[in-house]
């Protein structure tokens, strides 16, 4: 067991003159990114808290929390809340992941302390109504609902629970209905105060903004008092794992696949992970579009997704098809995937994948929005933070060898695991 924290690797470089950090005394970490050339800031206040460290019993309460915050604080009700930003001509969002919950902003250069002034309101003072807590449920158990209708989202969440058996990584973020109806005022406040606290927060900043007016902000807006927390984040382990077959009779008009495999963390393969996904099914030009949806026309739908966690990876691929061409589409995925292993990926072939990722990388920069995720994600995963330029020299220096290397390591017919949604037959 190991406390969800900000992380500290071995993998560093020098931090790019634009960003400063510092960690004030109370425990929260404070970053920014100085771009002059823009009249607007990003702001984002990540806690290292998700649905990964909560019980089975109070699976979705993170993200329970993150809806209710927005119902009240102590300086604002949820009209007060709402229009705060929206009134600057800015806005005011949030969300919950498997190991993270941020609530994030966007204003004009002259409107920073706004942002900053709501986003603490939201994370130290929410009240958490009463006569909303029930009004809420009742929003999220719709939310829930509304995955039924969407079975290319659904099966993700139920593969997730599966590949991660009996592990809080496979616990759906939203939780479930039975969890969902069961929460109460207290259970949020005890939650909270439990988990939110300032030495697993990362307030980011970036944009026309000085690193001391964001001191000077938190200085005025963040609780003086340090905070530290009991919780310890279950650790994954791969020895746990094991592959499944398993398929589901749904509703549906079409076949939907799931396919996973497991990848122990090992920041040195991080970028020929990336580009490998990019061949495997990461865009129009990668193998399983080209051949199942182009050549064979087997599909509409078919991708590769990469997912990383602290301890672990998984590369997962879903396909959308008929249920009679579902046999000849999994023989054809199989295929592709046998390839990548006995087979070094042609140069050509790796260097478009390359342009794919860094080209992602440099336009990423123009967002104030992508450069505070891109941060967060940096001191989350590897405990520093990496300047495109470094990004783009990790991928330039990545070769078909080591894609080659993690292909062998993932695809291995024994690691394997399938989830299918199939058509009830028609009578």
């Amino acid at each position: 067991m190991r406390k969800a924290k900000l992380a500290s690797t071995s993998l560093t470089a020098a931090l790019p003159s634009t960003i400063e950090r510092t960690t004030l005394p109370n425990g929260l970490t404070i970053i920014t990114e100085t771009v002059k050339t823009v009249r607007s800031a990003s702001i984002g206040l990540w806690i290292g808290i998700g649905s990964r460290d909560e019980s089975f019993e109070q699976n979705g309460i993170s993200h329970f929390i993150e809806h209710m915050v927005f119902k009240g604080t102590k300086k604002r009700n949820y009209i007060e809340i709402s229009k705060s930003l929206e009134r600057v001509g800015g806005y005011l969002n949030a969300y919950t992941s498997k190991d993270q919950t941020c609530f994030y902003a966007r204003v004009l250069d002259d409107y920073i302390h706004v942002a900053v002034d709501v986003l603490t309101d939201l994370v130290f003072h929410p009240t958490f109504p009463e006569d909303e807590l029930e009004k809420e449920k009742l929003v999220i158990l719709e939310e829930i609902k509304s995955l039924e209708d969407t079975p290319d989202e659904l099966i993700s969440d139920d593969f997730d629970e599966l590949f991660y058996y009996r592990h809080p990584l496979g616990m759906p973020i939203t939780g479930t209905p039975k969890t969902v109806r069961s929460f109460t005022r207290a259970d949020l406040v005890q939650y909270m105060q439990r988990t939110y606290t300032t030495d697993n927060m990362l307030l980011v900043a970036a944009g026309n903004v000085s690193h001391q007016a964001m001191l000077d902000l938190a200085e005025k807006f963040v609780p003086k008092r340090r905070t530290t927390s009991p919780h310890q984040r279950q650790p994954y382990l791969h020895q746990a794992y094991k592959p499944f077959v398993k398929e589901k009779v749904k509703p549906i008009s079409q076949a939907h696949l799931m396919m996973g495999f497991p990848l122990p963390r090992r920041d040195d393969q991080y970028y020929a992970a990336l580009l490998l996904n990019i061949v495997l099914g990461g865009g129009m030009s990668s193998r399983l579009n080209l051949e199942l949806r182009e050549k064979h026309a087997l599909a509409y739908t078919i991708y590769s997704s990469l997912h990383h966690y602290d301890e672990t990876n998984m590369l997962s691929i879903y396909l959308g098809t008929d249920a009679d061409k579902l046999d000849r589409a999994i023989a054809l995925i199989r295929t592709e995937l046998d390839k990548l292993t006995q087979k070094s990926i042609p140069y050509k072939e790796l260097e478009l994948a390359k342009a794919q990722l860094k080209g992602g990388v440099i336009m990423a920069q123009e967002s104030m929005s992508s450069r505070i995720a891109h941060i967060a994600r940096d001191v989350f995963y590897f405990g520093h933070i990496f300047s495109s330029d470094d990004i783009i020299e990790r991928i330039n220096a990545t070769t078909p060898k080591d894609l080659r290397a993690v292909a062998e390591q993932l695809f291995q017919p024994d690691l394997a695991s399938t989830l299918t949604y199939l058509p009830k037959k028609k009578k």
